[in-house]
């Protein structure tokens, strides 16, 4: 068994960019260590160099095969790069079924790649709960570009629209359905489509329905809810797309490189327009409203079950299971006996 690196000297070596103890920090944040909540903020001033892309789109389309060739293309460009890919969750052990050793295994060798596989386990959207703790990390240790690979779960995959600075939704022609994102709730929240397997019959018209639907629901505002949430961002303007629309569709084929560059470079120019139109510190305020959403709920959660009386969730539980009692009522009944610990817990947070 390996010994136990103190915490003053992860937290250093990460600051160095110390691939090792780079990801020791991150499994010590994803496995809720103790040290955890202090390893994030004792880097949290030295991150917000980096640039966070966003891939998603459905299974199927070559989300990891373009992440990967994407990841060259930034290393031809002299740009250091990390690749956060959020995979499945094992029903057994709650860890990642895809890993780092079954992806990308030509970047082993390139000291300027980072590869880590976070797995979803409770986190919804798509995204690892300790996503947004890992990728600062990755900020802190001083990669120039993060890629966020989401899992491709469907209609979730928005929560990635509050993660990234640029939104990449991958498509493919030939899966059944020319414009899945339309299904999947995707069309709202990219800021470049890529329609991969561009070497494939039907890609044309997988483009002309993915441009004609663009222009469709043209706008000055991205309005996505997720969640029963609001997630207003807004909509990219033409002054980065090619061709005059506001959206670029662009054709690649992830397995031969084609295209890629044109990704990267559309992706480029969608970074400048956000730094000179001052809307990436809207993206950025976003980004960090929805991960404090997310700490509140889990520590007021925390807060709450400790504060319940031993067993009396189990209780009700079996009351439930019974038919003695409705979830409703039953959800009633602890919020009704934990009140005070709540409101004690919302006024230490707000202190």
């Amino acid at each position: 068994m390996s010994k136990q690196i103190p915490t003053h000297q992860l937290i250093d070596g990460l600051l160095k960019g110390n691939r090792l103890f780079l990801a020791r920090a991150i499994s010590r944040v994803e496995n809720e260590a103790a040290d955890a909540t202090e390893i994030v903020q004792a880097v949290f001033a030295r991150t917000g160099r980096a640039y966070l892309i966003g891939i998603t789109g459905a299974p199927g389309t070559g989300k990891s095969t373009l992440v990967s060739a994407l990841a060259d293309s930034y290393r031809q460009a002299g740009l250091t790069v990390a690749v956060l890919a959020v995979d499945p969750s094992s029903p057994f052990s709650g860890g990642a079924l895809l890993g780092d050793r079954v992806r990308m295994t030509r970047h082993s060798g390139d000291a300027g790649v980072f590869i880590r596989s976070m797995a979803t386990r409770s986190g919804m959207g798509g995204l690892a709960k300790a996503t947004g703790a890992a990728l600062l990390l990755l900020d802190a240790a001083g990669f120039d570009r993060i890629l966020v690979e989401t899992v491709g779960v469907g209609q979730a995959e928005v929560e990635i629209a509050s993660a990234a600075h640029t939104i990449v939704v991958v498509e493919a022609p030939g899966m059944g359905d020319e414009v899945q994102a339309i299904k999947a709730g995707l069309l709202e929240i990219a800021d470049i489509f890529a329609v991969n397997k561009a070497d494939r019959k039907g890609v044309e018209r997988a483009v002309a329905a993915l441009e004609m639907m663009l222009e469709m629901g043209s706008g000055t505002t991205q309005t996505v809810r997720h969640h029963g949430q609001s997630m207003g961002a807004p909509a990219p303007e033409t002054d980065y797309a090619e061709g005059g629309r506001s959206i670029p569709v662009l054709k690649t084929v992830a397995i031969s490189g084609r295209g890629v560059a044109q990704l990267r470079e559309a992706i480029e120019r969608h970074r400048a327009w956000l730094h000179e139109s001052g809307a990436l510190v809207g993206r950025d305020r976003k980004r960090f409203d929805r991960m404090l959403q997310i700490l509140v709920q889990v520590e007021l959660l925390a807060r709450v079950d400790s504060g319940l009386p031993p067993g009396s969730r189990q209780k009700l539980v079996e009351q439930v299971r019974r038919r003695q009692i409705d979830p409703y009522s039953a959800a009633a009944e602890v919020v009704k006996g934990i009140s005070t610990a709540v409101v004690s817990a919302v006024s230490g947070l707000a202190t």
